[in-house]
């Protein structure tokens, strides 16, 4: 098994889309970021990246190639799946807080939990997501991403004798 953590903090920025765990919310700001901003993503993205000790979301995807600008980010989070497959891993669960004081995250959480749970190939009650307000941090302009995944040695299948 192996255990991977991520962390991912964008301000809010007028006049842009506001996208959580792939999903298009409501909301009069969007966060700023060289790719979409989806700060839920580039945590998990993080987090698979590091439970296999690759290199992270900056160092694959350089914020300063401008190949990456408004970038979807299912695009890091496809690319760190393949190379945890590769390495021989699958997704065991993933564990995720979300830190902002707005747009309130409950309305959206199951149907962020499904699109990460379809993202990640794992059943949705494998993806956990808690949102807390930053009450007292002067972290209102702010959304953060804590992240936690659990990966699992995937069994080789067995080759068919002829």
């Amino acid at each position: 098994m192996r255990i991977g953590y991520g962390f991912d903090s964008h301000e809010f920025r007028s006049g842009i889309p506001l996208r959580i765990g792939g999903v298009s919310l409501a909301h009069d700001r969007g966060l700023g970021g060289h790719s979409d901003g989806d700060v839920l993503l580039h945590a998990i993205t993080d987090a698979l990246l590091g439970a296999i000790a690759a290199p992270d979301i900056g160092a694959l995807f350089p914020p300063s190639d401008p190949k990456w600008k408004g970038a979807d980010s299912v695009v890091f989070l496809r690319e760190a799946l393949k190379r945890v497959r590769d390495a021989g891993y699958g997704v065991a669960n993933m564990d995720a807080s979300l830190i902002l004081a707005a747009p309130k995250i409950g309305p959206h959480a199951a149907g962020i939990r499904t699109r990460v749970a379809e993202l990640l190939d794992v059943h949705c009650d494998c993806v956990g997501l808690k949102a807390k307000t930053p009450e007292g941090l002067n972290l209102e302009n702010t959304a953060v991403a804590h992240v936690v995944v659990l990966l699992e040695k995937v069994k080789k299948p067995r080759r068919k004798k002829n």
